[in-house]
């Protein structure tokens, strides 16, 4: 009673970092990921403007109800039967301006492709714009795209563009918040290329639930002192400074690891399937949360997040490369992204410690959130693994 009594604030947050853990385990229906992305291209070919649009065939299907003969399979002549209502959609959706006037799309060319997470509804367009009769019109204009299909049923849903033209390489990523992207010359500079792939690396921590899930296994037992027994039993860590110096060690050992396999694979080094860089993700947070039940490594937390960095970093790759990376910019881009996903997790170390570090006295930590919440990620994990796998299909 008397711990209580000297913290009174300690009930708010401790119903608080329940209530963000619960959301952090039930975020988006337990997908590991932002429900859908998109795929948008805006491109030049001699003197043509092209735009694509790639969307998956499952977020079609939810607006079209595509499965005409109930048999469970969306074929691609049921998606044709709806071309026309799927033409409307699609330009309803996607605007593209020149210098502040609308450009015209015309009627897309539709086709199905195949990308590593599924089949998508691929959408292109012959452009013309008032004003361009070249594509290096195209790159000295100030273009302007707007992006908008899917946002109203999944709020999760992300626009990935990349324009490539002459003298610009660029690539945006487009939210709810964010539906619009202007693209000219000038964002193809090292500095802004280094400040817009910033935000693109904050913004996919904090949307990669997965790493989310991975990195709070690893620092669930920072506020304990470390002990040769069950984690459930060690006693709350006296001191604040070993804490901050384990929670530092375990951040830059993930980080120092994924800039690695990061760096390999955008620079062909490394190639690793998407197949089993995906599976291996999930099975890493099982293994990270294993370990604080099962204390085996409880104690090396910092190697786990090392090896286990080394995984992700290649899911980390897989974003830039459906982003598209300036060539004119590598290094500024890569910088960036990796200074962006720092930011992030540095943003969620920010929310979680000082908030565990004052509940590390109680048994709801220790059995809720330590054992609890741990048993709680296997499961997930081990979902996402099997589901990544193809096993739940």
């Amino acid at each position: 009673m008397m711990f209580w009594s000297q913290r009174g604030g300690l009930r708010h947050g401790l119903v608080a970092f329940a209530m963000v853990w619960v959301g952090l385990l039930c975020a988006q229906g337990v997908q590991a990921h932002s429900s859908s992305n998109s795929f948008l291209t805006l491109s030049a070919s001699g003197s043509e403007l092209s735009l694509r649009a790639d969307v998956h065939w499952r977020d079609v299907d939810l607006i079209f109800d595509l499965d005409a003969d109930r048999d469970g399979q969306v074929t691609w002549a049921e998606t044709q039967a709806r071309s026309a209502e799927l033409q409307l959609w699609l330009a309803q959706g996607l605007g593209l301006t020149a210098s502040g006037q609308a450009c015209t799309l015309g009627t897309a060319d539709l086709q199905a492709s195949e990308r590593a997470d599924g089949t998508y509804l691929s959408a292109l367009w012959a452009v013309q714009c008032p004003g361009l009769s070249s594509t290096a019109d195209a790159a000295n204009a100030s273009l302007g795209l707007r992006y908008g299909l899917m946002f109203d049923r999944d709020s999760l849903h992300r626009g990935l563009l990349k324009v490539d033209l002459a003298g610009v390489q660029s690539s945006v990523l487009l939210s709810p918040d964010r539906p619009e992207a202007q693209v000219s010359l000038a964002d193809s500079r090292p500095w802004k290329v280094f400040g817009r792939y910033i935000l693109e690396g904050v913004w996919h921590i904090w949307i990669g639930i997965d790493h989310i899930v991975f990195l709070l296994s690893l620092l669930l037992l920072a506020p304990l002192h470390a002990k040769r027994q069950r984690v459930t039993h060690w006693p709350a860590a006296p001191q604040a400074r070993p804490v901050v110096m384990d929670v530092l060690a375990v951040v830059t050992a993930f980080t120092v690891a994924h800039s690695i396999t990061l760096g390999l694979t955008i620079t062909d080094v490394l190639t690793p399937p998407a197949d089993w860089v995906e599976p291996a993700i999930a099975l890493s947070v099982v293994l990270a949360a294993l370990n604080n039940l099962l204390g085996f490594s409880a104690l090396k937390r910092w190697r786990l997040a090392f090896v286990f960095g080394l995984v992700h970093g290649f899911g980390f790759a897989s974003v830039l490369l459906d982003l598209g990376l300036p060539a004119s910019a590598l290094l500024a881009a890569l910088g960036g992204f990796n200074l962006g996903v720092e930011l992030g997790q540095l943003a969620i170390v920010g929310a979680f410690l000082p908030l565990a570090w004052g509940l590390r006295r109680t048994w709801f930590y220790r059995w809720v959130l330590v054992f609890g919440g741990s048993s709680t990620i296997v499961v997930l994990g081990l979902f996402w693994t099997f589901e990544r796998l193809g096993w739940l299909n």
